[in-house]
């Protein structure tokens, strides 16, 4: 099988692993990549939200898979371009990608498909803003309507700090605030079939302790040791088979990865977002743990034979991924700055690009990602801090508590 990659980031790198790590592979391309892909795939320029174009690279690479990682192209229709060129594309049409391009539209479904979620307005006049955040008190949840790179939510506690972000963004969906720990459920689909992988916490905010803006993510970490008994068989119950018929019935069939962001409350598991798209950082640590070759299942969700496909199998153990950021992250990232111990095997890529004369430099706001395994969640988070601080890049950041509460015990489920 030969497969084209699209994305650059650190999820493409660890979807670039496991690619590369299926025997059934024969040759993986990706496009743009970056330099820790580069080590395990032919990297290739091209503009990833410019459907015609990845088309015409999927074609001229000889692809019999392509597997888009970021959301932006599919939201693009990159995946529909490349399906009318008669190639096998793992990643949702563009119709279907508006579970994630559009908070609005994806409320529209839950509540069509009766899914539990939060109670919700989409605003877009600073009346109807004061109306919803009067209604739903702090804390206040504001989202933006598109896309915004996974930093567009503000959860706060000032209205005034709400009232802004909701100007800033024009049109946005204010809903009540979820309390409960939270939990990233990836599910890969072919339309109709669906398989989970294991569900995975990740990060959003900045500094220790969950305080500061938030991020794309800081860092991650499964399987989930807290986790309530039959999780996952309910949400694929009440959640993602009433969401993949929904959206059969609207003509727009999903196919590709479902991200279930979820908030496991009083009340039980109640859906925060969808994603159309493996999400950044969790990927490092779920993949990590999954003993399925990558690719074969991929093509069994982009070929509509993922009911045939076998049960997943997983290694013992746990994963831990701990982001390092670039100064300013994320208001104003510095870039450009050396980095020394990237080689280190489990070091992912994120935002970093390579001179002419080989040097390794920052090129973006989440750098590296130090990813590791242990038997369980402590060794684990012990292996990746010890990746962390072979690494050098000046004034870069990374939050020093990722998993420390799960691997201490001390995640309690609301009563």
């Amino acid at each position: 099988m030969r497969v084209l990659l699209v994305g650059s980031g650190g999820r493409e790198h660890a979807l670039a692993l496991g690619l590369a790590g299926d025997p059934a592979v024969q040759a993986l391309v990706a496009a743009p990549g970056n330099p820790g892909v580069a080590a395990v795939a032919e990297l290739r320029e091209v503009d990833a939200t410019d459907p015609a174009s990845v088309a015409a690279l999927a074609v001229e690479t000889g692809a019999d898979l392509v597997v888009i990682g970021p959301e932006a192209p599919l939201v693009a229709g990159v995946a529909d371009a490349v399906r009318a060129k008669g190639i096998a594309v793992f990643g949702p049409s563009a119709q279907a990608a508006r579970l994630e391009g559009s908070k609005a539209f994806a409320k529209d479904v839950m509540t069509a498909a009766g899914v539990p979620t939060a109670r919700a307005y989409t605003c877009d006049d600073a009346e109807s803003v004061r109306r919803a955040l009067a209604e739903f008190g702090a804390p206040y949840v504001v989202k933006n309507d598109g896309l915004a790179a996974g930093k567009g939510v503000v959860v706060t506690d000032d209205p005034a700090v709400a009232e802004a972000h909701a100007a800033e963004c024009g049109r946005v969906v204010i809903e009540e605030y979820l309390a409960g720990p939270e939990v990233s459920l990836f599910v890969v689909t072919d339309g109709e079939a669906a398989l989970p992988l294991l569900p995975a916490q990740d990060f959003k905010r900045a500094g220790d302790g969950d305080t500061g803006p938030n991020t794309g993510g800081m860092g991650a970490y499964a399987p989930l040791p807290w986790a309530p008994p039959g999780l996952v068989d309910e949400v694929m119950r009440d959640v993602v088979h009433p969401t993949l018929a929904e959206m059969r019935r609207r003509g727009t069939p999903f196919s590709g990865l479902l991200y279930v962001g979820l908030a496991i409350t009083a009340a039980g598991p109640r859906v925060i977002e969808f994603n159309a798209r493996f999400g950044d950082p969790e990927t490092q640590v779920v993949l990590a743990l999954l003993n399925t070759p990558l690719a074969g299942l991929l093509h069994a969700a982009a070929t509509g034979t993922l009911a045939a496909h076998p049960p997943l199998r997983w290694r013992d153990g746990s994963a831990v991924t701990v982001v390092v950021a670039a100064e300013g992250y994320p208001a104003a990232p510095r870039t450009g700055d050396v980095i020394t111990g990237a080689e280190q095997p489990g070091v992912i890529h994120a935002g970093t690009r390579r001179d002419g004369d080989g040097t390794l430099r920052s090129a973006g706001g989440r750098v590296l990602c130090a990813t590791a395994t242990g038997p369980d969640l402590a060794a684990a988070r012990q292996a990746a801090y010890a990746l962390v601080s072979g690494i050098e890049l000046a004034g870069s950041q990374h939050r020093t508590d990722i998993a420390a509460a799960a691997a201490d015990g001390r995640i309690s489920l609301p009563a």
